[in-house]
């Protein structure tokens, strides 16, 4: 199974409203998960999309690839949280308000889904004699309609 992964280190946001993005995605096919981004109104979709499309060049790179991204889905999607930039904003009366800028690392992993081998016709003569079987009765023990008939 071929895989390709890609991280983009620093971005300027918090990893909780990467997550919300990622969230989006994990799980999916790469052609949905890219239209989900494109159209999302949030500003991280778009350095999401990028290390997403990175990952598929990644995974279009290793030997054995069979060439289908139609094939391809977001094994793993993950935001971490980078180091805080420390800032100071100044406050009334000469005090100070400390800043956090927040960053992240995300990271974005596809897979190739196995081909899909020719599954066996189910048997339907056993599904049919099982809809024609009577149903069974309910025994006195469980104080079912049978049970009521025999008092």
């Amino acid at each position: 199974m071929i895989a390709g992964q890609a991280t983009a280190k620093y971005v300027r946001t918090s990893a909780q409203k990467a997550g919300l993005v990622l969230d989006l995605i994990r799980g999916g096919d790469v052609n949905q998960a890219l239209a989900a981004l494109t159209f999302s109104r949030k500003k991280i979709a778009r350095d999401i999309e990028k290390v997403l499309r990175s990952a598929i060049a990644n995974a279009q790179q290793k030997p054995g690839f069979s060439g289908d991204v139609e094939r391809l889905y977001v094994s793993a999607c993950y935001a971490d949280q980078g180091p805080s930039q420390k800032r100071v904003r100044p406050a009334p009366m000469g005090r100070a308000y400390r800043v956090v800028k927040r960053t992240a690392h995300l990271t974005v992993a596809v897979a190739e889904r196995p081909a899909k081998a020719a599954a066996p016709v189910p048997v339907k003569a056993a599904a049919d004699a099982a809809a024609r079987a009577p149903r069974a009765r309910k025994s006195a023990k469980t104080g079912g309609a049978t049970a009521a008939k025999k008092k």
